[in-house]
């Protein structure tokens, strides 16, 4: 196939600029979570910031086992087999309908003794307790939601995500804002109330989602029966690939959560600043890394139709247009630090904390998005998982996790020099992935003799 860089383009807007809205949409969404709950004080900020790192680590599990059957979604898309489609939604979802059951036990049954990884202090611990409990009902709705999103996206549908997501939104600021602060008559529930407000919201989604799947104009429209009755062949080679993205997610995720762990030791006041500026970078990371999701969709098809190179044209325009919005964002991410330190209700030192740390978010922008592209995009098309986990991986937990701590508990830093510090090893990782872009060794059909 002749390469059309405009038509390309044209194709990576109409699949990325959706994606891109359902990312801001879903980042804000965190956000104005935090920005109500931060109304009432940075403790309740606090608590809400840890109890959602158990949730942080669950949905990266589950976007890692998704990820891993997605390259399989979306080469079977290049050789429109909608079929195979249904079966890999259906392994999807028994999988993580497994998943969520054993999480929502363990979560329920050793609250506090999770908890108490992340923090020290007994009333974020207490408030963060009520969090988890009420919103550990979320575990299972998104083992029916989460698969049907990521089918949307891997068939190039990503209209409806974009559209379900921005419904959601709207649901849960407005639930949140009767239950967080009290309106219409129901009680005041601060922390509790923002749990409620995201089940509810959940619960609308899978309503949601369900109704589209089951729409005879969907893409991958079937009978319930056609989801499952996996051929053993097919079974066997998702699970190989998307081991290595679940472990790949939770070791990363887990790994984020011990920088909240490292930085909420600092105290309190530095770790309220990190929840906030990490709900706001959210919003234009979650948009940038639109690219990424656009990557795994676009040179999965092209792996599916088994044109090496086009992908590989295809895999270079990603990169430079990866790299540009790295750059762009971050850009934009600093000059906006000063007004946006001034979102949450915290005291003088948690705006000049958040307003730096936006900055060293800023500044490393572009090798996130290099690294993410990688990771999640380019390698996971291909197959090339367990290299991705391996890379990532050893990069977070032998280098950034151990700068995370001695920047915080050893030399004393600022909360967002010792952010500094940790992000260093993106560095380390981005010349890594590069080497192995540039072998090849990752462009594999996965979907051979199926």
């Amino acid at each position: 196939m002749e390469f059309n860089k405009k038509a390309l383009n044209r194709k990576l807007a109409k699949i990325a600029a959706p994606i891109a809205i359902q990312g801001i949409v879903s980042a804000t969404l965190s956000m104005v979570d935090n920005i109500m709950v931060g109304f009432l004080g940075e403790t309740e900020l606090a608590a809400v910031g840890v109890g959602s790192q158990l949730f942080m680590v669950h949905y990266l599990v589950l976007f890692g086992i998704l990820s891993g059957s997605a390259t399989f979604m979306a080469q079977f898309y290049g050789t429109k087999d909608m079929n195979n489609i249904r079966k890999v939604i259906g392994f999807d979802f028994t999988l993580l309908a497994v998943l969520g059951a054993v999480i929502f036990v363990l979560v329920n049954c050793f609250t506090d003794g999770i908890l108490s990884i992340y923090t020290e202090d007994p009333a974020v611990k207490a408030l963060a307790a009520q969090y988890v409990v009420i919103n550990s009902f979320s575990f299972l709705l998104l083992a029916v939601s989460a698969p049907l999103e990521m089918a949307f996206k891997a068939t190039q549908q990503v209209k409806i995500p974009m559209a379900v997501s921005t419904v959601i939104f709207f649901a849960n600021i407005t639930i949140n804002y009767v239950l967080i602060f009290g309106k219409l008559g129901f009680p005041k529930m601060g922390v509790a109330g923002a749990a409620i407000g995201t089940v509810s919201s959940r619960i609308i989604e899978v309503l949601m989602n369900t109704f589209f799947a089951f729409r005879e104009r969907n893409e991958f429209y079937g009978k319930v029966r056609s989801y499952f009755g996996w051929d053993k062949e097919l079974v066997k080679r998702i699970i190989k690939n998307a081991t290595p993205t679940t472990i790949n997610e939770f070791l990363w995720s887990f790994g984020q959560t011990m920088f909240v762990a490292a930085f909420s030791r600092i105290s309190t006041t530095a770790y309220a600043a990190y929840q906030a500026a990490n709900s706001i970078f959210n919003i234009f990371n979650f948009a940038a890394f639109s690219i990424g999701d656009a990557a795994l969709i676009l040179v999965g098809e092209k792996l599916g139709e088994g044109d090496m190179e086009y992908t590989w044209k295809l895999s270079k325009h990603l990169i430079k247009a990866c790299l540009l919005a790295g750059i762009a964002i971050g850009t934009i991410t600093i000059l906006l630090s000063g007004p946006l330190s001034g979102i949450f209700k915290l005291s003088e030192a948690g705006k000049m904390y958040t307003r730096y740390i936006l900055i060293v978010f800023g500044a490393t922008m572009a090798v996130d998005l290099f690294n993410g592209l990688q990771i999640a995009g380019i390698l996971r098309a291909g197959g090339d998982t367990k290299f991705a986990m391996l890379s990532e991986s050893a990069c977070i937990w032998l280098i950034a996790v151990p700068l995370a701590f001695t920047a915080s508990l050893v030399w004393h830093l600022p909360v967002y020099m010792a952010l500094l510090v940790t992000r260093t090893e993106m560095f380390i990782r981005g010349a890594v992935l590069a080497k192995r872009y540039l072998s090849k060794k990752w462009m594999n059909t996965v979907i051979t003799d199926l």
